[in-house]
């Protein structure tokens, strides 16, 4: 994976995500497995491009908070607690932090992942919770 050498944190940023996309399949002919190129890492806020070559993979590991998956080409195979989905261009898939979880892709995929971070410590559950009683 190569080194970012763009801005990835500001009050406000923009990108083309053909052209990310672009990057990330030129990686991808060079790569065994998969590329991931951050777009954004700003406090607990990380956006992430993620391609996989054909019959690549992420094994199994988890975020201590809450993802999403937008799959944005291809097609790749999300699994977490026993249940496999087929998440083809289009689909959003969104889970909960602190559930071990593995993606691969037999043709190949890319797709944007976001997580947020929490703090050591804290359960996701306690993300965006109201004090208040909300």
């Amino acid at each position: 994976m190569s080194p970012v050498r763009h801005t990835i944190s500001a009050p406000a940023l923009s990108f083309s995500l053909e052209e990310e996309m672009e990057t990330i399949r030129a990686q991808l002919g060079s790569a065994s497995e998969r590329v991931a190129r951050t777009l954004v890492k700003d406090g607990p806020l990380r956006v992430t491009l993620v391609g996989l070559n054909a019959d690549g993979m992420l094994k199994p590991h988890k975020a201590d908070g809450p993802i999403t998956v937008h799959v944005i080409e291809g097609e790749i195979e999300f699994e977490a607690e026993g249940k496999t989905w087929a998440l083809p261009k289009g689909a959003l898939l969104a889970l909960d932090g602190g559930i071990t979880h593995s993606v691969s892709a037999k043709e190949g995929g890319i797709f944007l992942l976001t997580v947020v971070a929490v703090p050591r410590g804290t359960g996701s559950a306690d993300v965006g919770t109201n004090q208040a009683g909300g």
